[in-house]
């Protein structure tokens, strides 16, 4: 008997996914099955094998030495399948990308038009997320990140270093005079986090006082609007708050503006780099973030 025909390809499929992901909820979610589904996927690949393939432990489930050999050849194995059907497949006309939400919907949505104008043959498909898109089990053809790096197994390019800045209402601002000023007021939080504070505070010759008054939402948006609704003083991103600033929802009460580390990457799976509309769609970006911080810093910030 072939090798292959010992076990159909869901059940191969399944057992990548376990192993890579580590749970069965992660796995089903992405191969878009139930737990139980997956569960017995799993249990008849290793009745049919005849050796375990994972330890079930409180914490999810552990490869066993015989699943961890052929993890490598079975993740390798997938990413072939997955390219020789992109070959059939190969759409220039839809090019999806993943973002963060709070980017679609403060920078990006307010300029894919002009992408379409420039490439009306081109239709771009945005999916707001907030976690990590695994490039080689996915259709997302390219994604938008942040963080220090820009992750593994993928083609990336950096496109901007991120820069905060203490921003609130016109109103509030009226109370600035200067940069201690600025802890006199509440200071708004993203669950609990004073993001961006205490680098920016030390560029100042300020610390962070022990307890500071202040709301906490759950989402930087939101922190953004409870800025503009005067509820206090916000260290926000310059992609996310800048357009606001332009039209006059928002201040920057005092000069200054203070990198995190963090930068925003453009990222796509090594095969779907030099794709036309992955090209196309980059330089567009990066053009428009160009334009963007000479705007943003126009000022001398």
């Amino acid at each position: 008997m072939h090798p292959l025909n010992k076990l159909p390809l869901s059940a191969l499929r399944a057992v990548e996914a376990i192993g890579r992901l580590g749970t069965l909820a992660a796995a089903a979610d992405e191969l878009g099955v139930t737990s139980g589904a997956l569960s017995q996927r799993l249990a008849k690949a290793e009745a049919r094998l005849g050796v375990p393939l994972f330890l079930r432990e409180a914490t999810g489930l552990r490869a066993t030495e015989a699943c961890e050999r052929i993890l490598p050849r079975l993740s390798l194995g997938m990413e072939h399948l997955a390219s020789a059907l992109e070959l059939l497949e190969d759409d220039e006309t839809t090019l999806t990308v993943t973002v963060a939400p709070i980017f679609a919907s403060r920078w990006l949505i307010w300029r894919i038009h002009r992408f379409h104008e420039l490439e009306p043959t081109i239709s771009v498909r945005v999916e707001p997320r907030v976690d990590m898109v695994d490039f080689r089990n996915s259709e997302v053809d390219v994604g938008i990140r942040v963080g220090t790096s820009p992750g593994r197994h993928v083609s990336a390019s950096k496109l901007l270093d991120q820069r905060v800045f203490p921003v609130c209402s016109p109103e509030i601002a009226l109370r600035v005079h200067k940069p201690e000023d600025l802890l006199k007021l509440p200071i708004i939080r993203e669950n609990d986090d004073l993001f961006g504070w205490k680098t920016w505070l030390a560029n100042t010759g300020l610390s962070v006082p022990p307890a500071v008054p202040g709301p906490t939402y759950a989402d930087a948006s939101l922190c953004l609007d409870a800025a503009m609704t005067g509820q206090g003083v916000f260290m926000a991103w310059e992609t996310l708050a800048s357009d606001a600033i332009k039209a006059g929802q928002l201040v920057a009460p005092v000069p200054g503006r203070c990198e995190t580390g963090q930068s925003y990457w453009f990222v796509a799976h090594p095969r779907s780099a030099k794709k036309s509309k992955t090209v196309k769609f980059r330089r567009w970006l990066e053009a428009e973030l160009m334009q963007s911080v000479i705007e943003w810093r126009s000022g001398g910030d």
